[in-house]
């Protein structure tokens, strides 16, 4: 009986992420969350005091998994654009495994906030490291100058927008292949290796600036 209550957060957070990132936040009441989930509306309630509080326990929970995704990645990647191509196939893979973890970025931006602040907040750290790593290749001369923010916006939004058109194929019934998904993910990088890397003619081939 223990072992079941300490579950039953976990358990809400599983369902609202599916409901959440696939139908939608304002679509999802929290009668629908329960009966998905077969328990009563107050159960909900007894953990979560709100249909709000469930969203910020669910986007919390989840910028933390896409941290811990993109962390595992870097772990094995190289040097320089090797880093980038880690965290793009990363979040590639998500896209096939967790839809609705995306999909939940993708609410929390049409949201606003609080919902967009708390995933702002909750993934500031990785953006921290992320924009130093840009700005560390821009004084090495072997990226492009940009502001760091405003590039990492740039890569959010492409990467994020060839995930949704990944997504709304899936919401047509259309299930995209494994050949598909391959595709995008090297269309994105190769439009990042030409926006980002200064010598472009002689690494266009190669997959990172980084040597074995």
């Amino acid at each position: 009986m223990v072992a079941v209550a300490v579950d039953t957060p976990e358990r809400i957070l599983d369902a609202a992420l599916v409901e959440f990132g696939g139908r939608g936040y304002e679509a999802t009441s929290l009668d629908a969350l329960a009966a998905s989930l077969g328990v009563r509306k107050q159960t909900i309630l007894y953990w979560f005091p709100s249909k709000e509080a469930v969203l910020q326990a669910v986007i919390e929970r989840s910028a933390g998994e896409l941290a811990e995704a993109m962390q595992a990645a870097l772990e094995g990647a190289g040097e320089g654009f090797e880093r980038i191509e880690a965290v793009v196939r990363s979040v590639f893979r998500l896209a096939a495994r967790r839809p609705e973890l995306l999909g939940l970025l993708r609410e929390s931006a049409r949201l606003g906030p609080p919902a967009a602040t708390w995933m702002t907040v909750a993934l500031d750290p990785l953006v921290q490291r992320a924009s130093s790593f840009l700005e560390a290749e821009m004084d090495a001369g072997r990226m492009r100058r940009h502001d760091p923010r405003l590039l990492l916006l740039a890569i959010y939004s492409t990467v994020i927008g060839m995930v949704t058109e990944v997504e709304v194929l899936r919401a047509l019934g259309e299930e995209p292949s494994a050949r598909s998904l391959v595709r995008r993910r090297a269309d994105v990088l190769a439009l990042l290796r030409s926006a980002l890397l200064i010598d472009d003619d002689s690494g266009a081939d190669r997959p990172s600036t980084a040597s074995s």
